[in-house]
């Protein structure tokens, strides 16, 4: 009976060191988990920024629905980034003969925001979780040298 009692006693006198131990392992999960919070947030109000992209320039917005815009970008750190001048392609499918065979040629045009029958403004609000990736347009571009050439053809035209 005596060893039952002392047997008891010592299980309660460990206990407050198998609490600080507890405590200290949740202590430690609580700092992980905190810290890895704040660094996906970190990431994700990041990963739009781009420190080397030229204020100004051309840019190409990729999208997740497989649509790409170009235009000048602002904005970059609210949550709906704007691009204004903006730009995209239209792909038309042409079906041509060649050696007795049909085949489809891409027809590939840029187009202006703001020539469509509906006539949007030319600026869009774009949710940034919506944005693939960004990429800066050199200016020997192809989407840059005909963005030139149709601004240079609707000079006297508002844009």
């Amino acid at each position: 009976m005596e060893e039952e009692n002392n047997f008891e006693m010592e299980d309660v006198r460990n206990e407050p060191e198998q609490k600080k131990g507890s405590y200290f392992k949740i202590s430690v999960i609580l700092v992980v988990l905190i810290g890895l919070i704040i660094l996906g947030f970190l990431f994700a109000y990041s990963s739009i920024q781009n420190p080397f992209s030229k204020s100004g320039e051309y840019q190409a917005v990729f999208l997740n629905n497989n649509q790409v815009y170009f235009g000048k970008l602002s904005n970059k750190n609210s949550k709906y980034v704007t691009l204004k001048d903006v730009y995209y392609l239209r792909v038309t499918q042409t079906i041509q003969e060649k050696d007795g065979k049909q085949i489809s040629v891409p027809d590939i045009n840029l187009i202006k925001l703001g020539t469509e029958i509906h006539k949007p403004t030319d600026r869009m609000e774009i949710q940034r979780n919506n944005i693939l990736f960004i990429e800066d347009l050199s200016s020997d571009s192809k989407v840059i040298e005909a963005i030139k050439s149709y601004q240079e053809s609707n000079k006297g035209e508002n844009k």
